[in-house]
C-alpha cells in the first residue's frame, strides 16, 4: 500500500478532529457522565469515550494498516508492529471540560518510526485548530505560526504547574521565569508554538498521547521539543510514556536544561 504523504494524513486528522469538536461540543456544560479511572489516573467521561470511538473508526477505516494508541483505549501490542500509528487523546484536559472550562482539547498525531509527520490540536469551543505537516511548517487556523524569539529567562513566560517550579526539580536554583498555567498539555505546546509563551516545562512521567501532536507543532513552528532531559522525544514505545518534556525557543529550552544540571 503506498504511503500517504504527511499533507494527506493531515487533511484526514483536520477532518476527523472536526468531528471530535462536534461530539464534544454535544456533552459540554451538559453534566456528562463521569468516571474515575483506577489507580488514580483521572476522570473520564462519557464524551472521552464517543469521542475515542469515533475517532477510532474514522482513522482506523481510513487507514487501516496504521496501528492504534489512545488514552482511551485498551492498549495492545500489534502497534508496535505498525510502521505508522496514529497517537491520540480524544479529550485533552478531561477534568477542565468536566468543569466547564473551555481550554480543553483534541490532540491526534500520526508517528512514523517513531516520528511525528503529521498532528492536530484542537479547541473547539473556543475555535482554535493547531495543525503541522513534517517539512511544511505549522499552522493556527490556516495562518503561519512561529515559535517566539529567543529571550533571558528573566524574560520568559513559561507554561507550567506550580509544582514544576518548586525548587527540588531546580539544583542550579529555580529558574526566575513567569509562570502561567492552562490544564491542558497539548494546549500549552500550541501555544508554546503559536509564539504566545517562551517555553513549557513538565516533569511527571507524560504519555505519549498528550504531547505527540504539540511537540510535531513547536518543531515546524522553529521552536525545540525534548523530554526533560534533554533527549529526542521518539513515540510508539512499548510503554508510550516520556520522562517530562521541555519546549520553547532554542535559547529558552537551552537555558532551562541548564538550569536543572
Amino acid at each position: 500500500m503506498p504511503v500517504p504523504d504527511p499533507l494527506e494524513d493531515l487533511a484526514l486528522l483536520v477532518e476527523a478532529a472536526r468531528g471530535a469538536g462536534r461530539i464534544a461540543a454535544r456533552f459540554f456544560r451538559d453534566e456528562p457522565e463521569t468516571w474515575d479511572k483506577p489507580d488514580g489516573a483521572g476522570p473520564v467521561t462519557e464524551a472521552d469515550l464517543a469521542v475515542d470511538e469515533m475517532l477510532r473508526d474514522r482513522l482506523c477505516d481510513a487507514r487501516p494498516d496504521y496501528g492504534w494508541l489512545s488514552e482511551e483505549t485498551p492498549d495492545t501490542p500489534e502497534r508496535l508492529k505498525a510502521e505508522r500509528v496514529f497517537i491520540v487523546d480524544p479529550i485533552d484536559g478531561t477534568q477542565a471540560f468536566i468543569e466547564g472550562s473551555s481550554a480543553f482539547s483534541h490532540s491526534l498525531a500520526v508517528a512514523e518510526g517513531g516520528v511525528v509527520v503529521a498532528a492536530v490540536v484542537y479547541l473547539p469551543i473556543r475555535g482554535k485548530l493547531y495543525a503541522a505537516a513534517r517539512g511544511h511548517g505549522a499552522t493556527l487556523n490556516d495562518q503561519a505560526i512561529r515559535a517566539a524569539d529567543d529571550c533571558a529567562l528573566q524574560d520568559a513566560e513559561v507554561l507550567a504547574t506550580k509544582h514544576t517550579l518548586s525548587p527540588e526539580h531546580w539544583p542550579q536554583g529555580v529558574p526566575p521565569v513567569t509562570r502561567a498555567y492552562r490544564p491542558s498539555l497539548a494546549y500549552r505546546m500550541a501555544l508554546v508554538g503559536e509564539g504566545r509563551f517562551d517555553g513549557m516545562v513538565t516533569f511527571r512521567p507524560t504519555w505519549e498521547w498528550d504531547i505527540a501532536a504539540g511537540s510535531l507543532i513547536i518543531a515546524e513552528a522553529g521552536g525545540l521539543a525534548t523530554d526533560a532531559t534533554g533527549a529526542v522525544l521518539r513515540f510508539n514505545a512499548d510503554v508510550p510514556k516520556v520522562p517530562g518534556v521541555l519546549a520553547g525557543s532554542a535559547g529558552v529550552h537551552s537555558a532551562l536544561l541548564r538550569a536543572r544540571v
